[in-house]
């Protein structure tokens, strides 16, 4: 048994996206497989976003902050979902992230960001699943992913996470046919925590 966070980074908080949907065919298969599963609504958290370098080095993160690293700090893997906005993830979990992600939750206290010291994130596992309207082959050939190579290796592989998936979703392309077999992908990824 595993114990998994489901990060939704989706910005819009009523759900009903496809986003939505996937994230819960992963969580029900994943808890129907026995692991434990948190979810976290990036939409939903109340928390300012990091305007300078003294509030990311030695600012106190708020509350929501905090629940979201001892879930983080708990978890053997997680899942983050978003759709592609601009060529990258939404400004919303890019903020989660930058409040998230600071030294003494990433390091160890005292050592800086910069240093190549220990990560207190090592060994857990993480998966990217990004949504796009443009076909996920072009995506990845002709854009080169770029948004998405920057998460994995200058965001989660940096923070110790490893290995690092990804899942790119041509949310336009297949129809409902497409959509459905989407989702039963979820649940075969949330079965085997991977």
């Amino acid at each position: 048994m595993a114990s998994i966070v489901i990060i939704q980074g989706h910005p819009d908080s009523a759900g009903g996206h496809y986003c939505h949907a996937l994230a819960v065919a992963y969580q029900d298969a994943a808890e129907a497989a026995g692991h434990q599963v948190r979810h976290i609504d990036v939409a939903g958290l109340d928390f300012p976003w990091l305007k300078n370098a003294a509030d990311f080095e030695s600012g106190d993160p708020p509350p929501a902050i905090r629940q979201a690293q001892q879930a983080i700090e708990a978890a053997d893997h997680l899942v983050f979902l978003y759709p592609l906005w601009l060529g990258d993830m939404p400004a919303i979990l890019k903020a989660f992230l930058e409040q998230t992600f600071r030294p003494g939750f990433v390091t160890e206290p005292g050592q800086d960001m910069g240093s190549f010291g220990p990560r207190r994130l090592k060994g857990r596992s993480a998966r990217l699943i990004v949504t796009m309207g443009m076909p996920a082959l072009f995506y990845r050939l002709i854009y080169r992913a770029h948004s998405v190579k920057s998460f994995r290796r200058n965001i989660l592989r940096f923070c110790g996470f490893k290995p690092v998936r990804t899942t790119l979703i041509s949310a336009s392309m297949g129809g409902d046919k497409g959509r459905a077999q989407w989702l039963e992908k979820m649940k075969h990824l949330g079965r085997a925590c991977r």
